[in-house]
């Protein structure tokens, strides 16, 4: 048995190396996507196309224009003198957000009235709207502060006792609040579980498109054999890719790696034996591969987009949370974010390994049943 299977892995592993396409596509497009996600995959929203209305026209309304620019968030690119002119800009694009200062804006300060600042935004694209307001609250109360020490009589500290809350923030595990360490290593998962599976499922269903199977099968080589033949060289690819692209999100984004890599390798490990399982079981419905590639498609995306990548499944509907328990991608988020950031070991993350291993091993043993089955017919 084990001479039968070192010749299915040596045949395997020859005919990838002799195929150089084929080692470009294994390498190539993992780095550009591992560089392109990196870059892009963030909540961070920089120079924000903004029309500015200043009725006032005040040395106030001035510094608080000033402190949007300075902030590197908005970029002005428009001084609107008029509504008219502030619903053109919206509407036509030029800007997705709009600052209006009212008449009277400073005199209201100096008077310690409420001085309201109304902002427009464009709401088509509700993430950055969202993430545009939260910025905009931040920068308004900075210049409330700002103003309030500059309009405080000299030694009035000093006259009144100070009330009210001091909030001190100290976020834990993330100090800057960087999303890229929230996101890269998420792309880790999810570049690694579409090249894996996609790699088991073309792979068998070639053999099949091309008459080679049929002939493998009547050979001395069992079922068994055939298809840790097919999918081991996989499974080393995957854990290569891990490896590399872990690398490129430590060395090239800087996001820390603070865990233990055993831990690590024992979560990448259980991952990717559910996600050969999953090609497997892929490949047992398709004939052409054309078929694999809609069959692929149809499941990967689901998975990537309920696994808590983008968007936590806290927020999601009863039902799409129950279906998430059956995702393998889910639980090796939460080890490889909670390996990288927080340095966690085994006592806490055991849940989400024995959920991969169960996983796994259905996977793995209904596919194997099926694919024998699909064999025989």
């Amino acid at each position: 048995m084990f001479e039968r299977l070192r010749a299915m892995l040596m045949k395997e592993f020859l005919q990838i190396r002799r195929d150089r396409w084929a080692m470009f596509r294994l390498i190539v497009p993992m780095i550009i996507q591992m560089l392109v996600f990196g870059y892009a995959a963030t909540f961070t929203v920089h120079h924000v196309a903004t029309v500015v209305l200043d009725l006032d026209q005040s040395q106030a309304s001035r510094s608080l224009i000033s402190h949007f620019v300075a902030s590197g968030r908005f970029d002005v690119v428009e001084a609107a003198r008029s509504r008219a002119e502030v619903t053109h800009a919206i509407d036509n694009d030029v800007a997705v957000l709009a600052i209006v200062v009212h008449a009277g804006f400073q005199q209201d300060l100096q008077n310690g009235k409420g001085a309201p600042l109304q902002v427009i935004v464009d709401g088509t694209n509700s993430n950055t709207a969202l993430i545009a307001l939260g910025y905009i609250s931040q920068i308004v109360a900075q210049f409330s502060s700002d103003e309030a020490s500059r309009l405080m009589p000299p030694h009035a500290s000093l006259a009144a006792p100070q009330t009210g809350i001091s909030l001190q923030l100290q976020p834990w595990f993330n100090p800057g609040l960087e999303d890229r360490w929230f996101f890269i290593p998420g792309v880790i998962g999810s570049l690694t579980l579409l090249q894996v599976v996609s790699l088991t499922a073309f792979a068998i269903v070639r053999e099949r498109e091309v008459g080679t199977l049929e002939q493998i099968m009547v050979s001395p080589i069992r079922s068994v054999e055939f298809i840790l033949g097919k999918t081991v060289p996989f499974f080393l690819i995957g854990l290569g890719d891990i490896l590399l692209v872990s690398a490129i999100g430590i060395l090239w984004f800087k996001v820390p790696f603070i865990g233990d890599p055993l831990v690590m390798l024992a979560g990448s490990m259980l991952f990717l034996l559910a996600a050969v399982g999953m090609g497997l079981l892929l490949s047992t419905f398709s004939k052409t591969q054309q078929q694999a590639f809609a069959l692929n498609f149809f499941f990967v995306n689901p998975f990537f987009i309920l696994s808590g990548f983008a968007f936590p499944i806290a927020a999601m509907p009863q039902v799409l949370q129950w279906f998430t328990l059956i995702n393998p991608l889910r639980y090796f988020l939460v080890v490889i974010r909670a390996v990288f950031l927080k340095g966690v070991g085994f006592a806490v993350l055991w849940p989400d390994l024995t959920a991969l291993a169960a996983l796994a091993a259905v996977m793995l043993a209904v596919s194997v049943l099926r694919f024998r089955t699909s064999l025989d017919a």
